[in-house]
């Protein structure tokens, strides 16, 4: 009885103070809808579930989701909207103070591994045909995602003005995208890194099937075991310093300083917290992503990330917001996962799967709401006074 009155009341102050597009049906046949049309339909499968209604929060409600008490009839991303709504009507807790944790080699490649390797086949049924991992750049809103993912590669390679011959460095490469495109249409000697066993794997195996092994590698490696100094004319690193850690972050941007020769260009796209005190995402979505997608990541705000840049004679010349892009990749990548939901479950598990829907569809909310942004950092290393010897405009980024 007292279990059933808890039941009541929390969908007394559901009726009361929530508007959202979305009917809530318990386990005994009873619902309550809390919009005059809704769109989705979450069903609660048995009394215990009833938790993540008593103090709901984001990470509540996909746990439910997660382990089976819940379902989602409709489009998740309407589920996700109306979870975000019962959150914050109800009291959810903001995000908690930067954790600073240690990130070991060992960590750090056990938490790559963990969110990598689910598996290639895993990857391909959402991503495009190149299998790029990070956000895409669209010169029009009709751009299909290959293309977007294309121009994204060439927007980087263009910023940090590769030239032929030039060494260039990929820390964080993934299945190889980028560090294939520059080899192919900027006739760099192109160098790549992860910590992805399955990455490092499928990116050889396309540089071979390229035919530019004479200019192009894949090497399954620690960004702090780089070796040499002033080894490398120009650096990217794309979606990898969200993986870093907080306290890291002198450690990373010294890496990058130590390897890139003087007045070399670098180049940082990477997520960061819209909290200027890098606390996380609030309402028990940062919990959720630690927990089940991205343990021990860590997302510093921009200016966090530019002043750890600074103090390692970085010196930045450009700052571009990817926000816009980033939601529309996201969409792009969770409509996918939709159509592929099936498939997904048999090639990892469906527990998995139920993560990764939630994940890709709650992530383009978070970048819709600016919850969390993206940016494109350029900056060229200059430990000696003088210029840069960089154009005076940056019209070189931006063909005619």
């Amino acid at each position: 009885m007292f279990w059933n009155r808890q039941v009541d009341n929390a969908i007394s102050r559901l009726k009361r103070d929530v508007q959202a597009p979305v009917r809530v049906v318990l386990w005994d046949g009873r619902e309550v809808a809390l919009h005059d049309e809704p769109r989705v339909t979450i069903r609660l499968n048995d009394a215990s579930t009833a938790a993540a209604l008593r103090k709901p929060s984001l990470m509540a409600l996909a746990q439910a989701y997660i382990d089976g008490g819940a379902d989602i009839e409709g489009d998740v991303r309407d589920a996700i909207e109306s979870a975000e709504a019962i959150s914050r009507a109800m009291g959810a807790k903001a995000g908690r103070e930067p954790s600073n944790g240690r990130h070991s080699r060992r960590e750090d490649r056990d938490a790559i591994r963990h969110h990598y390797d689910v598996s290639n086949e895993f990857y391909s049924l959402w991503l495009d045909p190149r299998m790029v991992y990070s956000c895409a750049y669209f010169q029009s809103p009709s751009d299909t995602l290959e293309q977007a993912q294309e121009q994204k590669l060439d927007h980087i390679c263009r910023k940090l003005r590769l030239a032929r011959g030039e060494r260039f460095l990929d820390i964080g490469c993934g299945w190889g995208a980028l560090v294939i495109h520059a080899a192919r249409h900027f006739d760099v000697d192109a160098t790549g890194i992860t910590l992805s066993e399955q990455q490092y794997e499928l990116a050889t195996q396309r540089i071979r099937e390229a035919g530019l092994r004479d200019r192009c590698r894949v090497e399954l490696l620690d960004y702090r075991d780089l070796p040499g100094e002033a080894t490398f004319d120009k650096v990217a690193s794309v979606g990898m310093f969200e993986h870093v850690g907080l306290a890291n972050l002198p450690v990373y941007f010294g890496t990058v300083k130590r390897v890139l020769r003087e007045r070399g260009l670098f180049l940082n796209h990477g997520i960061t917290s819209s909290d200027v005190d890098n606390r996380e995402v609030g309402m028990g979505a940062g919990d959720f992503i630690d927990r089940y997608v991205f343990p021990k990541g860590e997302l510093p705000h921009l200016h966090r990330a530019i002043h750890d840049m600074s103090a390692q004679h970085l010196e930045v010349h450009d700052v571009e917001s990817l926000r816009p892009h980033y939601a529309k990749t996201l969409g792009i990548w969770s409509a996918a996962f939709e159509r592929n939901l099936e498939q997904a479950a048999r090639l990892s598990s469906e527990r998995t799967a139920r993560i990764w829907r939630l994940y890709l569809a709650g992530c383009a909310r978070a970048f819709e709401q600016g919850w969390i942004s993206i940016y494109q950092v350029l900056a060229t290393r200059r430990a000696e006074p003088g210029l840069t010897g960089l154009p005076l405009t940056r019209e070189w980024m931006y063909p005619r």
